[in-house]
Formats: C-alpha cells, structure tokens, sequence
C-alpha cells in the first residue's frame, strides 16, 4: 500500500461494464521526503487508479497496485493497476529512525 495525492479525474468512454459507476482518478504518489516535510507535495510518477471512496481533488489517499487492486471485483477478472482503499485525514510521521545496524556502547 502506497500514499497518493488525488490531482484529478478520468472519464473512460466507452466504459468497461465493470466500471460503470466507479470514478477513475489520476494519483501522484507520495515520496517519503515530502511526506516527512509536510509541503502538501507528492513527488511521485502519476498513475490512473480506481476509487470507490469518492476522493476530492487534493486528498490525499491510500492505494493498492497490482492484483490485489482487483479484489473488490472478485470474482470478476476486471482489468484493474491500482484501487484506492482508505482517504487520510490525518498522518503523523517519525524522524527518529534507526538507520543501520550498529550499536554504539
């Protein structure tokens, strides 16, 4: 699971009949220096997603890749990269990370 800022809406016309009804939106996901910066940017390369939540332009949101995207279409084989599954309202970061494996005595 991945984080992505919502930067805009897809229309799909025809639609795939699995689709109808669901809004398709163009995510920028969130690299992790800007997460931990806090500047509202994403950094990331954009990508069309699936989103049964109804996300706003500039919300930021929870997303999954791959199969497991197509998971709440199952059983059905729905052509399916990536599905949003939850809207962050808030999140809070740490900057206290151990990097590495020494321990200092």
């Amino acid at each position: 699971m991945r984080l992505g800022i919502v930067r805009g809406h897809v229309v799909l016309n025809p639609a795939i009949p699995e689709l109808q009804g669901k809004t398709l939106v163009v995510l920028e996901p969130v690299t992790m220096a800007n997460l931990k910066a806090k500047n509202g940017l994403a950094g990331g390369k954009s990508l069309v997603a699936v989103d049964g939540l109804g996300a706003a332009k500039g919300q930021m949101v929870a997303f999954t890749e791959g199969r497991e995207a197509a998971n709440p279409f199952w059983p059905k084989q729905v052509p399916v990269d990536a599905y949003c599954t939850l809207i962050i309202d808030t999140i809070t970061t740490s900057n206290n990370q151990q990097q590495g494996s020494e321990v200092k005595q």
